[in-house]
């Protein structure tokens, strides 16, 4: 069985305090995301067409296989997101059934750079959860699975969904967001060779309650984005890396009517009243992955 976790975009996030939760056996578990320790954030979630292929098929020898290829992931020492989602499932069934969730031969063709603020890890774990319960007939709810997900990531949560979100606590309270006004515009990913440590991106930034809360603003005509719907980690970033100011200001101008880091960075996006500039965009932007995405995913 194959799926196609998709990659997402955060519309302004705002990082509006710290905090800490109570310690639990799956906070503990080795190579879970979850700590004790967590951001809060406003931002919204929205589901663009970059993809990774992701296959599972019963293990004909019963030995928990894992291979990936395309885009290479850095080594952090941790599990890929794909098996910690099995393990927790196998311990969720063991709990609930005194039964074994079959082992699998996983592969994961990555075309979602690691590191670049597009969620394709945790949609890589969350659409985990769904390929094994569609495949086994586990019988979840989407509330369960849901439930789930946000033991692996605070985003993981988000791609369980087919829709633009809001989200805010540590990004797993979510809300459908409603119409955005962006129907008509044109989305440019600009994604450079870096790599950006989420968890070293908000040790750089000071939470502070904003004025106007990314949901507010997004009511606003997209026009009056810039400047106000604003993303926290942009100028420790951009102080670390010159060069994704320098992709920002050349998104604007050359037209695009809102541009922002996504995330933690590193990709940079450009929503355009018309067609994305005809320059070759590989002078523009050297040595960056280009991608016109669709958007949203439906």
């Amino acid at each position: 069985m194959i799926v196609f976790p998709h990659a997402k975009i955060n519309l302004g996030l705002r990082v509006t305090g710290r905090g800490k939760t109570a310690e639990t056996r799956e906070s503990r578990r080795p190579g879970t995301k979850n700590s004790q320790d967590y951001h809060t954030i406003e931002t919204l979630l929205y589901p663009v067409g970059l993809y990774d292929a992701l296959e599972a098929i019963p293990a004909p020898d019963q030995q928990l296989r894992f291979k990936q290829s395309g885009i290479p992931l850095p080594d952090d020492g941790k599990p890929n997101l794909c098996l910690r989602a099995y393990y927790l499932l196998k311990d969720i069934i063991w709990q609930r059934t005194s039964s074994m969730l079959p082992a699998v031969h996983i592969h994961l063709h990555k075309k979602i750079p690691a590191g670049a603020g597009l969620g394709g890890g945790s949609s890589d774990a969350a659409f985990m959860l769904l390929l094994l319960n569609e495949l086994f007939r586990l019988g979840l709810t989407p509330k369960e699975l849901t439930s789930l997900a946000g033991q692996l990531g605070s985003d993981c949560p988000f791609f369980m969904h087919k829709q633009p979100m809001l989200a805010s606590g540590r990004g797993t309270i979510l809300r459908p967001a409603g119409h955005i006004g962006l129907d008509n515009y044109h989305l440019l990913i600009v994604i450079p060779p870096i790599h950006i440590s989420t968890a070293e991106a908000y040790r750089l930034v000071t939470p502070a309650e904003p004025e106007k809360k990314p949901a507010d603003l997004l009511q606003e005509p997209v026009a009056m984005w810039q400047g106000q719907l604003i993303n926290d980690f942009e100028n420790a970033i951009f102080r670390k890396h010159p060069g994704l100011k320098k992709i920002k200001k050349t998104l604007l101008a050359k037209g695009a009517a809102y541009a922002s880091m996504s995330g933690s960075g590193s990709a940079i996006y450009g929503f355009f009243p018309t067609t994305p500039p005809a320059d070759d965009l590989g002078l523009l932007f050297p040595g960056c992955k280009i991608a016109e995405a669709p958007h949203p995913v439906l």
